[in-house]
């Protein structure tokens, strides 16, 4: 790897999904994992791929208000659906973004130059399972699965 390393972090999961996962170097985090179409309590993977994707492109808006001189006023979420596929399973992920206070033209402007820099998005949008779209309103599909 040629490019320069900012922050370097291992996480790890011995249990599979009912269990613990835990950062083991570059932080102290520890997670209870649980089967989400289980009732014992703890995270899942959807819930953590959710939050690193709104966490990241959250963070990489608020620095492109930052630049543009203003409040960082912007909310992400992202809603998460796993389904069957062949073989196994397959998340696809809605990510809605809210930028008040800017007029719509602006937010676009905003969201596009977050999506080229934010990691997580880049890292999922290729997979096809990401959108990312402004929202006024946030609006999930609650169907049931």
């Amino acid at each position: 790897m040629s490019e320069k390393v900012l922050y370097h972090t291992v996480v790890e999961n011995r249990a599979g999904i009912h269990g613990v996962a835990k950062v083991i170097n570059g932080g102290d985090l520890q997670v209870t994992t649980a089967n989400p179409v289980s009732a014992d309590p703890g995270t899942n993977p959807e819930q953590l791929v959710g939050l690193a994707l709104a966490t990241c492109l959250n963070a990489t808006i608020e620095a492109e208000e930052k630049r543009r001189g203003l409040k960082h006023a912007s909310v992400v979420r992202v809603g998460i659906k796993m389904g069957f596929d062949n073989p196994g399973f397959q998340f696809w992920l809605d990510c809605q973004v809210k930028i008040p206070e800017v007029d719509r033209e602006t937010a676009q402007a905003i969201l596009d130059k977050a999506e080229t820099r934010c990691p997580v998005d880049k890292l999922l949008k290729g997979s096809g399972n990401l959108t990312v779209h402004l929202v006024d309103d946030f609006n999930f599909d609650e169907e049931e699965a």
